[in-house]
Formats: C-alpha cells, structure tokens, sequence
C-alpha cells in the first residue's frame, strides 16, 4: 500500500504536540448503540483547542518548521477548521500566519481566525480557488505553504488522533467511520489501524454533494467535480489530493455518500444523545456508520465527532428540521 507517511512520523508527531494538547475522551452512548446497532465509541475531537482536530494537524505542522520558515510566516487556505488551528498554533509559537477563507465563508470561522491573531484574506469562491489564492501569496510574500491535505507532517498529526483512539478501545474493534474532506483524517486512520490494530476496517464518508473522493473512490480513477454543495464545511472539496488519494483508493473498506437531510439528522442525533454540538463533517461519522447499519450490526464501531463549530444560523436550521 502507498502510504504517504510512516509509524515513526506518527511517533514524531505526538511527541511534538504532546506539550500543546491533551489526550481527548473516547466514550460510549445507549441511545447512539441502538439507533446504529452495534456498539458505538465516539472520539471527541470537538474537546480540543479551537473544538476540532485540526489542531492537531496545525500543531504537528508548525512545530516542524525550521526557525527561519516560522520566520517567513505561514499562509493556508480553508473553510475554517484548518485556519482557526493554524492561527492558534500560530499564536502559541509566535509564528505570524494568513488565512485565505472563500467569499461567504462562515462568518464565526472566520471570526475565531481573526481571533486567534491572523490575517484573514477573503477571495475565490470555494476552497479549492482559496488555495490558489494562498499559492499566489507565497510566491509573492514569501509565505510557507501550510496544505490542509498534500503535507506529511499534517497528515502524521491527524494520525495522532486515531493512534489515541486505537489505545483507548478496551476489547475488540472492528471498524472506524471516518469523514473524508482532503483526506487527512481518514489516511491517519489507515496508518494508526495498520500499525495497532490490523484487522480494523476503516470505512469513508462523504457529502452527496461534494463527492470527488467518493466517486473517484468507486470508479477507481481520479476525478473533479465543478461545485462543492453542502453546509458540512471541512467535506466541501471537489477534487482528490495526491499525498492522500493513493491511501484512500487502496485502503478503505468502503465509502458511502450521505445527503444533507443525513448529515443534518446526525447533527440532532448527536447532540440528543451525547450532549455534544457536532458541526456537518463532525457528525458525518455517526451520519455514515448509520448508513453502514447492516455492514456494522453488533459490532464495535469507532466514530470521530471531529470538529463542534456550527454557526448559530445553522444550527437553527437544522433544530428547526429545515435541512
């Protein structure tokens, strides 16, 4: 299998975010075992600074860096996740950082960017047209180049999280249900299981409506789509990545779509049976492992709530059954 990263960049990684981050929860609800059937664990993601796991990503990213490319700054694109923890990795190790956000991006995303103390710059209309936005501003500024996806070291960081989350499991488990975006978490998956728990199925999830990975998944060829359609924000891509895709394509057990009425059901799902806010691509695990109910029944299925920020708007829809 191509894996785009090995156990001891992993290791690497940990020992790096260590001092930053604490382990977060992996715990257990009835009324998520008995709409899934089977016994449901959920990683809480949404407990870390900036209420996501990529600061994880952020983190294992900056503390990498050399001291004259911290120097340099950094630039990324994002639809938020990403950017807030850039710039709370940022504010921490006192490396200056610029967020390309597309026009309309979430408003609370990127006020939380702009809290953390970096430069947000608004241009493009959806990700994929940020990052080119954010490539133009390292030829021109000399910014470091800081891929939510085509880096190794931000990959290693959200591998950490599975690594966590394969210790903590008392008996056996037998899969994982993982939200795809750019691919980072779902790859960190496959290099965490292999290495600790072989014999665990990682399974990917994607919006309906931004379904690249998903469709080239199924196709077994690599594809873009025109639009990314979802209020889920960290699964709007329409295009797979290379550090990723070669992962994805050999190593999942499966890949299914769900729509935004599915994402949105699990959105309330969660927060009904955990007492947890869960974003769109935070809730897109559990949105999965339901759709997955037949292939996982009486099994012990592991879930990531990996990020909490819902906008208020949102949310309101979605309480509201609206979405």
């Amino acid at each position: 299998m191509t894996w785009p990263i090995t156990w001891d960049d992993v290791l690497a990684a940990r020992v790096r975010i260590a001092p930053y981050v604490e382990r977060t929860p992996l715990r257990s609800y009835a009324a998520l075992d008995a709409a899934i059937g089977a016994r449901v664990l959920v990683k809480h993601e949404n407990h870390l600074p900036t209420n996501a796991f990529k600061a994880r990503n952020a983190l294992s990213f900056m503390t990498a860096l050399p001291a004259d490319q911290r120097a340099r700054g950094v630039v990324a694109a994002t639809r938020g996740n990403h950017g807030a923890g850039l710039a709370w990795a940022g504010a921490a190790l006192g490396v200056p950082v610029v967020i390309c956000v597309p026009l309309g991006n979430n408003p609370e995303k990127n006020e939380a960017i702009r809290g953390h103390g970096a430069e947000l710059v608004e241009s493009g209309r959806d990700y994929d047209e940020a990052v080119e936005v954010a490539q133009r501003l390292v030829r021109e500024r000399g910014l470091v180049l800081a891929h939510s996806t085509n880096d190794a070291n931000v990959i290693a960081g959200a591998a950490t999280l599975s690594a966590e989350l394969c210790e903590q499991v008392e008996g056996p488990l037998h899969a994982i249900v993982v939200a795809v975006g750019g691919g980072s978490q779902a790859v960190g998956a496959l290099v965490a299981t292999r290495k600790l728990r072989p014999d665990v199925e990682v399974y990917g999830v994607q919006a309906a409506g931004a379904s690249a990975i998903h469709d080239s998944w199924h196709a077994k060829s690599r594809t873009t789509i025109e639009r990314a359609n979802t209020f889920a924000d960290g699964l709007a891509t329409r295009a797979t990545y290379d550090m990723t895709w070669p992962a994805l394509a050999e190593g999942l057990a499966g890949f299914v779509t769900v729509t935004e009425a599915e994402l949105a059901g699990a959105v309330r799902l969660i927060l009904r049976a955990t007492h947890n806010l869960a974003e769109g691509a935070g809730a897109a695990g559990v949105a999965g492992a339901l759709k997955l109910r037949a292939q996982l029944a009486g099994k012990t299925v592991a879930v990531i709530l990996s990020g909490s920020n819902i906008d208020a708007a949102t949310l309101e829809r979605v309480l509201r059954l609206e979405l």
